[in-house]
């Protein structure tokens, strides 16, 4: 490692810890999909920022447009004066909704902030309070997105009470033996038991969820919560923040199903690194609150906004969707082929659209009995040999890949040919 766990410790003392670091490196530089700490080891990054660099650490394009904003203006706040950045990118992000009819968007700092403000909108345009979530979903750390989350620890405990009127219902994988008829039955349930579907102003769920394991939900799924939504008058809410700009293969992970949601939050790779998150929706959802009821000091910064015009331009002049499903599947193949070696960690259940791509470290060959001691234990001999890798899944037992959908063929091979060894069998 490059820094001793002393030296870390030391460092780390005026941050509080409740802020863990996954990785006990200190990042000095970055290139596109390589990362080098301050004494100067170089790491392949398949983390990303956790999904926040689909163009990569530092792409020339986003940096010649931020640096052309920081010679404008840095900051004025969208609600005190308007800005061509926000209007600009506003207009992009409507073009590219994946709903027919008229859009708006309107932008924020962080993820946590869109997801809440999608609720805000919906109960606004709806009258009704309750929102539905599932397990393992993953929407913030805020006290609402908090509720939301489907996934108690780290994100829940200690911190309740919650918000009320938020509800869950179990989410599909086949690994825990969850099937989409179980779903749909259990919402069936909670109208009957907890909350009428009238009091539902939205259900929101993640087209592939992100920390509950790279779980994408079934095209069957998402139709069934359509012909819901559209039978009880609730809002769809796609929750795009990991999946979105290029990731699945798609602009955004949901098109995937052909399902047409009524809003979509965004965040992460949206801007290249800069804070920058929104929420897109049918325009008559989005005038539903009065002026001055959405927005934030930062809410939209010029600089973010800058970059995200670059991204945008970026993921199309270099094909990014379709290098996103080309990546995808030389990664499954390799893994595939690490599947069948008995002298690596069984590993099962390889899963996900385009590059969003996720398998689990099971205990036993042809199992899905998950060991997230064993996925931990691999990122850190992955961190050793030089790869930043990230695992998640309720059980903690599902290594995410997430490299840059710009990252050249020789240092995704380098970073696969890190993990094949990190998955050997230590006695």
């Amino acid at each position: 490692m490059s820094m001793n766990a002393d030296l870390l410790s030391r460092r780390l003392a005026a941050v509080p810890r409740g802020v863990a670091t996954a990785t006990p490196i200190f990042a000095a530089r970055a290139e596109n999909a390589e990362l080098w700490d301050v004494e100067g080891k170089r790491y392949v990054d398949f983390a990303g920022g956790i999904a926040v660099l689909n163009t990569g650490h530092r792409h020339p394009r986003v940096l010649e447009a931020v640096r052309a904003q920081l010679y404008a203006y840095t900051h004025t706040a969208f609600q005190v004066v308007a800005y061509e950045p926000y209007v600009a990118l506003a207009e992009r992000l409507n073009a590219l909704a994946p709903f027919k009819g008229p859009a708006k968007t309107i932008l924020f700092t962080t993820g946590a902030e869109a997801v809440e403000n999608a609720v805000k909108l919906a109960r606004a345009a709806t009258g009704r309070p309750a929102v539905i979530a599932f397990t393992g979903g993953f929407h913030g750390r805020t006290m609402l997105t908090m509720a939301m989350t489907g996934k108690v620890a780290p994100y829940k405990r200690l911190f309740g009470p919650l918000p009320a009127e938020v509800y869950h219902a179990p989410f599909p994988v086949p690994q825990y033996g969850v099937t989409v008829e179980d779903s749909l039955r259990a919402l069936e349930f909670l109208f009957r038991a907890d909350v009428e579907p009238e009091r539902v102003a939205a259900i929101i769920l993640e087209p592939v969820q992100g920390e509950g394991g790279f779980q994408p939900a079934p095209p069957e799924l998402l139709r069934a919560l359509r012909e819901i939504c559209d039978r009880h008058g609730i809002l769809l809410i796609s929750d795009e923040i990991q999946a979105g700009f290029g990731r699945t293969g798609k602009m955004f992970g949901i098109e995937h199903s052909g399902v047409e949601p009524d809003l979509i939050t965004v965040a992460k790779s949206l801007a290249g690194g800069f804070p920058l998150s929104g929420v897109i929706g049918r325009a008559a959802i989005m005038d539903a609150a009065e002026p001055g009821g959405l927005g934030g000091t930062y809410a939209g910064p010029p600089i973010a906004c800058a970059a995200a015009l670059a991204v945008l331009d970026v993921i199309a002049d270099e094909k990014l969707l379709e290098r996103a499903n080309a990546q995808g599947e030389h990664i499954k193949s390799r893994l595939h082929a690490m599947s069948r070696r008995n002298d690596l960690l069984p590993i099962a259940a390889i899963r996900g659209p385009g590059a969003m791509i996720g398998f689990d470290i099971v205990r036993t060959r042809g199992s899905h009995d998950p060991d997230g001691a064993a996925a931990k234990a691999v990122t850190v001999r992955a961190l050793e040999k030089g790869l930043i890798l990230l695992s998640c899944g309720v059980f903690g037992e599902t290594i995410r890949l997430l490299a840059p959908l710009t990252t050249p063929d020789a240092i995704l091979d380098e970073g696969l040919d890190i993990l094949e060894a990190s998955l050997e069998r230590v006695s």
